[in-house]
């Protein structure tokens, strides 16, 4: 087994990406995810790689794009408010087919809001991450480890079907420190022959380009863009369930709050209550079969968020009335704790013996 080191979360993704092979990074610092970006600072130029502050968000996705078009392996992070102001450039990547890897170590909001943790921009990166026709996967790590995880295996699935994927935290995820195991470095990456790295009169001439001025054109784009799209949902849909066979409540929670609704679940169970855990790890594709796989043997869902409810309209969506589907959270940056979720598992409980 590889020696664990002790990392942040946020230096774990960076560490992560660094050896799936990415080795360019263009970023701006924002609170909770600037040691993210000041991780790569450090390490980038030890690699051979190149690590650019820019002068803005705006600036630093739109360089995302260019060294993703000429093939490169690419990364930018942000928090909430800075991942707004990258979405017009993440409408571009996704309209381009260009794969690259975003990271939200999310705050509070609206607004500035709060530097505290929170998971109020799954609407955001699940419905309306930029404008226009697109989806991109979404992935919600719960611990240090699985943060290293995704990020390593976000750039083979950007690659894979050539779209932008993001790693969707929360500020509680990226300064917490625990054990982690780190992958090996790659040695070898996916050729790209669709990339615009000169041609020297031996091919066609590659373009990088999200511009159709023939309405029809666009239209046969975005139909071959989402039958990709089918194909993804198909595929790379990702959950964990704990305890859910028998569970007459089943509690969905995903990133940091699963970890407090893991607690409430498992002390329920010791009070003899019969919950279990949903956990999505994919937020688009919303792990869609899994969850329905519950319907009809659960009595009722309780959705734990921190926020004032997001993923809740895709649990009530995919449950369709079979059952009720409740909702718990806390906004703002506020954590809820084990003990309010294991009241609210309790409330429920006592409404299923009426």
């Amino acid at each position: 087994m590889a020696e664990k080191v002790l990392m942040k979360g946020n230096e774990a993704i960076a560490e992560s990406a660094i050896r799936a092979g990415c080795r360019f990074f263009f970023g701006y610092p924002i609170t909770p995810q600037t040691e993210l970006a000041a991780y790569m600072a450090k390490r980038m130029p030890k690699e051979g790689g190149t690590y650019l502050q820019a002068e803005s968000e705006v600036a630093a996705i739109n360089m995302v794009y260019g060294a993703s078009a000429a093939g490169a392996r690419v990364m930018t992070s942000s928090s909430s408010p800075g991942v707004s102001l990258k979405s017009e450039g993440v409408s571009y990547i996704a309209g381009a087919d260009l794969p690259c890897l975003i990271i939200n170590i999310e705050r509070g909001g609206p607004g500035l809001g709060s530097i505290q943790p929170s998971q109020s921009d799954y609407w955001q990166a699940t419905r309306a991450l930029g404008h226009g026709d697109f989806q991109m996967v979404v992935y919600a790590p719960s611990t240090v480890q699985e943060m290293a995880d995704l990020a390593y295996g976000a750039f083979d699935i950007a690659d894979k079907y050539r779209t932008p994927v993001m790693i969707l935290g929360d500020g509680m995820l990226g300064q917490m420190m625990e054990p982690v195991e780190l992958p090996e470095p790659r040695t070898e990456l996916p050729e790209k022959p669709w990339a615009t790295t000169g041609h020297g009169n031996k091919r066609e001439k590659n373009i990088a380009n999200s511009l159709y001025l023939v309405a029809e054109e666009l239209e046969k784009t975005n139909f071959e863009r989402f039958e990709r799209y089918e194909v993804i949902k198909a595929n790379e849909q990702m959950s964990e369930e704990v305890d859910c066979e028998d569970a007459d409540i089943i509690v969905v929670a995903f990133g940091a709050s699963s970890r407090i609704a893991r607690s409430a679940v498992r002390a329920a169970r010791e009070e003899g209550i019969k919950a279990g855990l949903f956990r999505p790890i994919t937020l688009w594709p919303f792990p869609t079969d899994a969850l329905k796989a519950t319907v009809g043997k659960a009595k009722a869902y309780l959705s734990v968020e921190m926020n004032m409810g997001q993923m809740v309209d895709d649990v009530r969506l995919v449950v369709e009335g079979a059952a009720p589907v409740d909702f718990y959270g806390r906004t703002g940056g506020v954590i809820p704790t084990p003990a309010e979720v294991l009241d609210k598992i309790r409330q429920i409980n006592e409404g299923l013996g009426e």
